[in-house]
């Protein structure tokens, strides 16, 4: 077992970093003088996952849309009982989730959480599907796929990004769609599951009040060594050119919705930190009320308090986005143009940047006292490749120009594409 301490040299915070002989990477943080635990056991397999192999295949495997989502739903349900029967004799709030780029079961508790860790490490580690609890489960994700394509939020987003990927699976939902589940099964499911849930694919984060010996001390008892499968995964050649500007849909809403994104070039590792260090600031320098451009929007009532934007990014994808409700998206869309470009030939005002980049750093360093933001840290950046403070070091040595590059190389006109959800016209 390979133990090392990890620590910030910005801030002093530090966390433990294992691995196991199991082959599982795990992270503890003990923050003494907290009351609460949170656990997180992840995989790196989400939505866009749909092509691998391992060293013991020949070719690529291609799986259904939606099935590490749908995989996620059935692990909560062993031979025996429901996983939230067990969490709930001891007092925890369990949860799980799939994103698009990994899939997650945790617990959150203030007591007994050596019995919620044994709990998560065993019913993940033990798979259990029948054709019966297959078929079962898909009436009921098909219903709540049916549920989210009525979402007008969830429906702008997808449709920026159809709009955006001519190939890549992040265009899809994450659950997939009502025919793409149709062809899961046991078999299917059990591939994925042995594929993926390697524990050398695989992320333990633990923080709050414990004892990093012994969350050690329950890994060591309930962890099954595993061989590196030697897993490939694989994306379609993407092109740099979107598919198209724009893309409108129309629903009952109370209030036009709209999703303005940017198609940046994909990164990983450090790169990546430094690309999203320098696109939040640029969202921020574009969305804050109290610069010019959002300022006369306001005052001309084209933006309201819902605007903003975001940095959306994972295995070969990186978008900028911007939205709110608005009757009038495209003067949205040409002002950032014309914003973006002022910025880039005249400089970002360093009064404004620096006020921006030490809120960004503020934020940073009051999740450090946070348990719950702790787990996701340190997990969210062993999945992507970097450590749990480097963001911190990034954002500290992060410049004007660094933002102002960016805007440069990314957030390019053609490269742009408005997504629209139009109220209907009522008679």
């Amino acid at each position: 077992m390979n133990k090392e301490i990890l620590t910030s040299s910005r801030t002093g915070d530090s966390c433990i970093h294992v691995k196991h002989k199991s082959g599982l990477d795990i992270y503890i943080c003990e923050m003494k003088g907290f009351s609460s635990i949170e656990a997180l056991f992840g995989t790196k397999y989400g939505s866009v996952n749909t092509m691998f192999k391992t060293a013991a295949d020949k070719n690529y495997t291609t799986v259904p849309e939606g099935i590490a989502h749908f995989l996620e739903h059935k692990l909560f349900e062993n031979e025996d009982c429901g996983v939230f029967e067990l969490y709930a004799k001891t007092g925890a709030s369990g949860n799980a989730f799939t994103s698009f780029d990994k899939t997650c079961y945790l617990f959150s508790c203030s007591k007994n959480y050596e019995k919620n860790l044994k709990i998560l490490l065993d019913f993940v580690q033990k798979p259990y599907f029948t054709k019966e609890n297959v078929d079962k489960e898909m009436g009921i994700i098909g219903q709540e796929i049916k549920m989210t394509n009525d979402n007008p939020e969830w429906r702008v987003f997808f449709n920026m990004l159809r709009g955006m990927y001519h190939a890549h699976p992040v265009k899809i939902d994450i659950a997939g769609t009502v025919e793409s589940i149709s062809h899961i099964d046991a078999e299917l499911l059990y591939k994925c599951y042995d594929t993926f849930y390697d524990l050398n694919n695989m992320v333990l984060s633990v923080a709050g009040n414990i004892s990093a010996d012994k969350v050690l001390e329950i890994c060591d008892s309930c962890l099954r060594p595993c061989t590196d499968k030697g897993l490939e995964t694989v994306f379609p050649d993407e092109p740099a050119e979107i598919v198209q500007p724009e893309v409108h849909e129309k629903q009952p809403v109370g209030a036009s919705i709209f999703n303005l994104g940017y198609k940046c070039t994909a990164t990983s590792g450090l790169e990546r930190l430094k690309c999203i260090a320098a696109a939040s600031t640029a969202t921020s320098l574009l969305s804050d009320p109290a610069l010019p451009m959002c300022e006369r929007l306001l005052k001309e009532e084209i933006i309201n308090s819902t605007f903003g934007g975001e940095v959306f990014y994972g295995d070969n994808y990186f978008t900028v986005i911007f939205s709110g409700e608005s009757d009038s998206p495209e003067v949205i869309r040409d002002s950032l143009f014309d914003e973006v470009d002022r910025l880039i030939n005249e400089g970002i005002n360093e009064k404004d940047f620096q006020r921006i980049k030490k809120s960004s750093y503020g934020m940073m360093i009051c999740e450090l006292n946070n348990v719950e933001a702790v787990a996701n840290l340190m997990l969210n950046a062993h999945i992507d490749g970097v450590g749990p403070y480097d963001a911190i070091e990034v954002l500290s040595e992060m410049t004007s120009s660094d933002v102002i590059d960016f805007m440069r190389r990314e957030m390019r006109r053609d490269r742009c594409v408005l997504s629209i959800i139009e109220k209907e016209a009522y008679f």
